[in-house]
């Protein structure tokens, strides 16, 4: 029986040993999910971006620039300074200096001092072209409704029951048939 004894109290001693090592594992596992970790962020990168990122115990901030650099300046100058005698004797003196700076987007295009789109992203083309359409549609529809109420309401007017209800749907085929032709007729005007 003193044979036993010894090795109970190895076994007690190394299952301990194992309960607290596990037990200070555990502890260490939930300790690190505890404390916060740094998030991960996949910016777009391109070759015109650009980001500034500032970090600090209270948080962080980013600042994005998708087309970093969006515009290319040019400068250009001239000095002119001519004394030019005329055919028949007369003197003229002419100096001029030009200054001249422009501004181009990355794809080449120069910037006339004005901005090329909208808030909705249409050129000033497109918004007169869609001016132009408007006002082509409303004239021909009103043309339309005229026609159609000079020559097709007298027609179907002495139906009965429905001969109202006739010269109203006439009607309005006409506005629609006009204001379409209105449509085609205005873009070929305006080059649309």
């Amino acid at each position: 029986m003193s044979d036993i004894r010894p090795i109970k109290w190895v076994a007690i001693g190394t299952g301990t040993l194992f309960a607290v090592a596990h037990i200070g594992v555990l502890g260490h596992l939930i300790n690190t999910t505890k404390t916060p970790e740094v998030p991960i962020i996949n910016l777009p990168r391109g070759d015109y971006s650009s980001y500034k990122i500032e970090a600090s115990k209270d948080g962080y901030s980013i600042e994005y620039k998708a087309n970093d650099p969006a515009v290319l300046n040019s400068e250009r100058s001239l000095d002119l300074d001519k004394n030019k005698k005329g055919f028949f004797g007369g003197n003229s003196n002419e100096r001029r200096t030009e200054y001249r700076r422009d501004e181009y987007t990355m794809d080449g295009t120069r910037n006339l001092g004005g901005a090329g789109l909208d808030s909705e992203g249409k050129s000033a083309k497109e918004i007169e072209c869609i001016v132009a359409d408007a006002g082509a549609r409303s004239q021909g529809a009103m043309a339309g409704t005229s026609i159609a109420a000079g020559i097709g309401v007298p027609a179907v007017i002495g139906i009965p029951y429905v001969g109202w209800l006739a010269a109203g749907w006439i009607s309005l085929l006409g506005g629609k048939i006009g204001s379409e032709a209105g449509s085609t007729v205005g873009s070929v005007f305006n080059d649309c």
